[in-house]
């Protein structure tokens, strides 16, 4: 069994047997990989709270030869982002970040880009009053880093300009126009307010996209669109947002409107 040593954030967790318990990670290293850590749900466990989701740390493991799973050894906290769990729509949005990470990457797959575009987004859910947005903005930029771009500034029917009213087509992977655009289809409508946007936000710098003025409804759009395109490529409903709005639903319930 080889050491092995990398830096990771926990994105999954689940108990495995009475005391043990199955971890994933998204580590800089190595892509998304799962480890048993042993004894970690025993009340005095040397990994204390360190397995917390959303905790970053440094993760020191044994490859093994009889499955995929690795040993987890140590994992030594180099941040914890406690915030992120204390608060409902910040726990919610940063689920919807571990949920991306979990469907749409593949075992180890190392993408550098991606680790460190993951930890700026838990500081940023961290330390701004607006986690929505930075969900958004990590879902912008990980289907671009995974390869899932959309194109924005054409038709892909007859390479005009898309118009004030295009369709977005997932499967041809962009915009039609009024003309272009089938009658019946599996197409999503959106208006040219958010196109635009979209297309600004993209090539903004991450500050500047955290930081950006658009509307609410405008964001509101382009964070369906974003949650659709990880739909469709995910083949199946995410789990976060339907959580996210039966939560919201319940704390509306309990403290009035």
């Amino acid at each position: 069994m080889g050491l092995q040593r990398t830096q990771a954030v926990v994105i999954g967790r689940r108990p495995l047997g009475e005391a043990d318990r199955l971890v994933t990670f998204y580590t800089r290293e190595f892509g998304r990989l799962s480890g048993v850590a042993k004894g970690a749900r025993r009340p005095r466990s040397r990994f204390g709270s360190a397995l917390e989701l959303f905790t970053q740390g440094q993760l020191l493991f044994f490859e093994t030869e009889r499955s995929g799973l690795v040993r987890v050894d140590h994992f030594d906290i180099l941040h914890p982002f406690v915030p992120v769990r204390e608060q409902l729509e910040h726990l919610g949005q940063g689920s919807w970040v571990l949920e991306c990470l979990g469907r749409l990457t593949a075992e180890r797959d190392p993408q550098a880009a991606l680790y460190g575009l993951l930890v700026r987004t838990l500081r940023a859910l961290e330390e701004i009053p607006r986690p929505a947005r930075a969900a958004l903005a990590f879902t912008l930029r990980a289907v671009d880093l995974l390869g899932h771009r959309l194109r924005l500034d054409r038709c892909l029917g007859c390479g005009k300009p898309p118009g004030d009213a295009p369709r977005l087509d997932f499967a041809a992977g962009g915009l039609l126009c009024g003309g272009c655009a089938p009658p019946v289809g599996d197409l999503l409508q959106l208006s040219g307010q958010a196109v635009r946007a979209l297309r600004q936000l993209r090539v903004l710098g991450w500050e500047q996209l955290l930081a950006a003025s658009v509307s609410g409804a405008v964001e509101a759009e382009i964070a369906s669109v974003l949650e659709a395109h990880v739909v469709r490529l995910i083949g199946q409903p995410a789990r976060t947002p339907r959580f996210l709005a039966q939560a919201r639903r319940s704390l509306t319930r309990a403290t009035g409107p």
